[in-house]
């Protein structure tokens, strides 16, 4: 029996273009919520004895968790085979360390969470920086989906003499397997934050990367700041307003606005978050990395 797959408010679309990649049925779901704000959810699709896939990006997640929960607990209630979940952006990354006193490692405890109630997770270019794999804080199976490859595709279709530009170190590791990706080179600006929207950027000597097509790329974009500073650098140096390209488009507030504000060329994206700026489609390789995991689980986990 082919696997079933149900798209959690606000991911349909992302939803019907997993559904082109992978032999699958788009279940039904019935999801509204009563007057004091609770959750009520209905599988329409029957889902016993088959394989489960819910698909949730999770940008504004404290939204969103209770919701998935129920839903893949209805459907293991219901007797689903096996329940993963698509996440094409995965939260509570950032906080991988104890930096005050009295915080929380909590990119520990969602996985812990996740992993409690999922049986498998997919997911695009999480941010991870001191944890080095998925699988140091869940456990359970995951596949995680390298965005650069197709980042790189799109780039070399739409991009005369590319430069790839990273807008800060941690960025380079992206820089570098784009540029690859392309066969173009690449440079890294050096930042320093001084607050969540307070970053000056600096740029090592690039005259002689004048007569490119400068790209800037970056894995998450939220406030825009980094990237903002990042335009203004490169416009500085001499160079044509940069093309900008991110995986991860939260844009929160008036980030996007800001970012067109700065004059940059054109502001590009992956499909991990529903996003005006979409351009770069993802659903393939998640569909490959979803099919690869279900082929390998054992029936019963």
């Amino acid at each position: 029996m082919i696997p079933i797959l149900f798209a959690m408010p606000g991911n349909e679309t992302f939803a019907l273009h997993l559904d082109r990649a992978i032999s699958c049925e788009v279940g039904q779901m019935e999801m509204r919520h009563f007057p004091d704000g609770e959750s009520y959810i209905r599988l329409l699709s029957p889902v016993r004895g088959r394989d489960v896939i819910f698909v949730c990006t999770l940008d504004h997640p404290d939204e969103k968790m209770i919701s998935l929960y129920l839903a893949i607990s209805i459907a293991r209630e219901l007797g689903a085979r096996r329940i993963g979940l698509v996440a094409p952006y995965l939260a509570y990354m950032r906080q991988d360390a104890r930096f005050q006193e009295g915080e929380g490692v909590t990119s520990a405890h969602f996985a812990r969470f996740v992993s409690d109630f999922c049986d498998w997770l997919v997911t695009v270019d999480p941010h991870l920086h001191r944890h080095h794999k998925l699988n140091e804080i869940y456990s359970i199976p995951t596949k995680v989906v390298r965005a650069a490859p197709v980042i790189g595709d799109w780039i070399a279709e739409h991009v005369e003499e590319p430069v790839i530009v990273g807008p800060d170190a941690e960025s380079e590791q992206w820089a570098a397997k784009v540029a690859k990706s392309v066969g173009c080179r690449y440079t890294v600006l050096s930042k320093t934050r001084n607050g969540d929207r307070d970053v000056a950027v600096a740029a090592p000597e690039i005259s002689g990367w004048k007569g490119g097509t400068p790209v800037l790329v970056d894995d998450i974009t939220s406030t825009a700041q980094t990237m903002i500073a990042a335009a203004n650098c490169l416009k500085a140096a001499g160079l044509p307003p940069p093309i900008c390209i991110t995986v991860h488009p939260i844009f929160a507030g008036n980030a996007y606005q800001d970012l067109q504000n700065a004059g940059v060329e054109r502001i590009v994206s992956c499909n991990t978050i529903a996003h005006p700026s979409n351009q770069i489609d993802l659903s393939d390789a998640i569909a490959v990395a979803a099919v690869e995991l279900m082929a390998i689980l054992p029936i019963n986990l």
